[in-house]
């Protein structure tokens, strides 16, 4: 596959000769609600009031407050920049935070940015902080993102110091697959940097500014899986070593010193993991740098994620044991209560009294002796007495809880109650979720199971209630329990619908919630038996999957009465 940028995007290249990840540039702080930062360009910076640059048209004049689509309300301004700014506003229909670029219409890339936004929407890869609008409106462009409040930027983690070898480990597998994913889609990032990572509150690892940021700068290569794989070993060095794998300082990092070259992480900072750093090496090798162990270099995020494969799994470390305190004397066992030691002065510990030697304790002793002879016998005389006499009783208590139990009948065990059909149900969102799979949710077979959508949100994202499966008993049943088994923990509800309903209730309101619980496998029992025909099995939290996001899966439903 020929490679290309920004998905067929035209832009002109004003990267220079140096490598696209030694630009000391400040990436535009889109999609965290913290470590907000403010590019400037440096005209504006120097108060110039001279005739703008060729072909850059001026910025729109926004302010807090304005309103895009009368929907998107702009709220601060976290970059302004070459004839464009990056807000963080509210999207007032879905009450949510989301990030926006503005450009003017006429700007001389706006339309490069458009077509980059609409490839990078199409994506829909969970992996990266999504675009959910581009629109031309109004003499103005603007491209709308997601808004990450629970996320950090890589960069504030750094100022911290390098990260442990299993968070570098987890941080360049993902960042490595995701962009892999990307390219084969032919889609490029060009401006990959500690300010375009996100680590989110559940420890994923995100990416912002698929081809939209290279876009919004006029950025371009040639050789565009080289340049994203140079900046992935460039962040893993940094997260490594803490430093920037070049002469000049970025991103809050120091450089390596002058005329030295670029040299192995575990050379620069003691304790390197050794497979780690020689991965760095090979995703760096570029103007005669080559890795410790000669291996050949990795010039494209797949050559990068095979050899992270080929890697030893680098496990999380063990949690650490803190030793519970030594235990002390208290100045009250030490038999000098109110009267506190000077400091420094260790209190002797006063040795037990001597036994009693005299005739008096001899004597004393023997009487208690006596006693304790005496207690025993009469105990064990008044325990046969008891044991004899509960002997009896039981005789006479068997005989009649025998007779008892042969008039009381058994309970009933439960009967499995067939499912004739089924459908989903999605009266909060756009009305169906997956159909065509509802059948493998009862077919007796947990290997086979109908899911949701993804969501960014256990709470379904936070876009609706919760959504479900209908299930059609053929005609009103008495229903005991319903067991679900779910692949990943599943918070889930049990709602009927009336007794005389020919049909399935088409609104959430006509169903009444009669069980509830949270689990792999969940048994919702109400508290008595109920009668309808039809049941809503109704998901209100789903599990997080191994890709990163949060979708539900309802792998077997049984239903007894």
């Amino acid at each position: 596959m020929a490679e290309r940028s920004t998905a067929a995007v035209d832009v002109a290249d004003n990267s220079g000769d140096k490598p696209l990840t030694a630009e000391a540039d400040q990436s535009t702080a889109d999609g965290v609600a913290k470590n907000r930062e403010r590019d400037t360009d440096s005209d504006e910076a120097q108060g110039s009031g001279g005739a703008e640059r060729p072909g850059k048209a001026s910025a729109p004049e926004l302010h807090s407050g304005h309103k895009l689509a009368r929907r998107y309300r702009l709220e601060d301004c976290v970059t302004r920049l070459d004839g464009f700014s990056s807000w963080r506003a509210v999207d007032e229909k879905l009450r949510r935070a989301v990030g926006v670029h503005v450009l003017p219409a006429d700007h001389v890339r706006a339309r490069s940015v458009l077509a980059a936004a609409r490839s990078s929407a199409l994506l829909g890869d969970p992996r990266f902080v999504q675009v959910l609008d581009a629109v031309e409106e109004n003499d103005l462009v603007y491209v709308v993102h997601e808004w990450l409040p629970d996320a950090t930027e890589l960069t504030t983690l750094l100022a911290a110091g390098p990260l442990e070898p299993h968070d570098a480990y987890q941080m360049v597998s993902q960042i490595a697959s995701a962009m892999a994913a990307a390219h084969r889609e032919g889609l490029a990032h060009l401006r990959l940097n500690p300010n375009a990572v996100l680590r989110t509150s559940t420890g994923q690892w995100r990416i912002r500014g698929l081809a939209v940021n290279a876009a919004l700068r006029g950025i371009s290569s040639d050789t565009p899986q080289r340049t994203d794989t140079e900046a992935i070993g460039a962040l893993l060095y940094a997260v490594l070593t803490q430093r920037w794998p070049y002469e000049s300082d970025a991103h809050g990092l120091s450089g390596l010193p002058k005329d030295i070259g670029l040299i192995a992480p575990d050379q620069v900072r003691a304790g390197v993991h050794r497979g780690l750093s020689e991965l760095a090496m090979r995703a760096l090798a570029n103007d005669g740098a080559t890795a410790s162990r000669h291996e050949a270099a990795c010039t494209t995020p797949e050559e990068l994620v095979k050899a992270i494969g080929e890697m030893p799994r680098i496990r999380p470390p063990e949690p650490a044991f803190t030793a519970p305190p030594e235990y002390q004397r208290t100045t009250y066992q030490q038999g000098t209560y109110g009267r506190p030691a000077a400091p420094g002065v260790t209190q002797p510990v006063p040795a037990p009294p001597p036994p009693l030697q005299s005739r008096t304790g001899k004597a004393l002793k023997w009487a208690v002796s006596a006693l304790l002879i005496a207690a025993l016998g009469l105990g064990s005389w008044q325990l046969a007495d008891a044991l004899m006499d509960q002997g009896e009783s039981d005789d006479t208590n068997q005989t009649q809880t025998t007779e008892s139990n042969e008039k009381s009948p058994s309970k009933p065990a439960s009967v499995p109650i067939a499912i004739s059909g089924a459908q989903d149900f999605d009266p909060f969102g756009d009305g169906s979720e997956k159909p065509s799979d509802i059948g493998k949710a009862y077919d007796d077979s947990t290997s086979t199971y109908w899911q949701t959508d993804y969501y960014q949100g256990a709470a379904f994202g936070n876009l609706k209630e919760g959504l479900g499966i209908i299930l059609d008993l053929d005609k009103v049943q008495q229903v005991e329990k319903v067991t679900v088994t779910f692949v990943g923990e599943t918070s889930v509800q049990l709602l009927t619908a009336p007794e005389s309903a020919d049909s399935a209730p088409s609104a959430f309101s006509d169903y009444t919630k009669v069980a509830q619980g949270t689990g792999t496998t969940v048994t919702l029992q109400p508290t008595q038996a109920v009668g309808s025909r039809y049941l809503l099995v109704w998901l209100t939290k789903l599990p997080l999957t191994e890709e990163g996001t949060y979708r539900g899966r309802v792998a077997d439903i049984k239903v007894a009465g």
